[in-house]
């Protein structure tokens, strides 16, 4: 009950480390979720917008995953421990990543198209939307995933 007495939004040290995290999950998300729809801009696969979308979200969250687990396993988790953490810690906060990218993509673009203009807005409102949850869970609880 100490923990939500003492809780506020001041602290420089655990924005810096929730940014830390937090860019880290975009890093994860952006890598599966940019390259589905590079794969599916070059190729011209002719999928609905919408399927390509929910396909990108879901290679993020796991690209994301793998690279949460990689970097819980450098710092000496096992892989049982290190993978269970990456699924459980930041998942809340890979889904909300994943969905304003790409509703951003969709309100800018028409959904499932990568310009060079798109991009870094898409990764500002990627950080910026799980950013606070991170530093609350950071500061709250003392919970990060790496």
């Amino acid at each position: 009950m100490e923990a939500v007495a003492n809780f506020h939004w001041k602290c420089k040290h655990t924005w810096r480390r929730s940014a830390k995290n937090t860019a880290w999950c975009l890093l994860g998300c952006a890598i599966g979720d940019f390259g589905t729809i590079l794969f599916f801009q070059v190729t011209g696969i002719p999928w609905p917008v919408l399927a390509i979308m929910i396909l990108a979200i879901i290679n993020g969250l796991i690209t994301s995953i793998i690279l949460e687990t990689i970097i819980l396993l450098k710092q000496n988790f096992n892989f049982s421990q290190a993978l269970k953490t990456a699924l459980g810690m930041s998942f809340i906060s890979m889904v909300s990543m994943e969905v304003a990218m790409n509703l951003t993509d969709y309100l800018l673009t028409g959904g499932a198209m990568l310009t060079w203009w798109v991009v870094p807005i898409m990764l500002a409102v990627g950080f910026v939307t799980p950013w606070p949850y991170n530093y609350w869970r950071l500061k709250k609880f003392n919970i990060a995933c790496h």
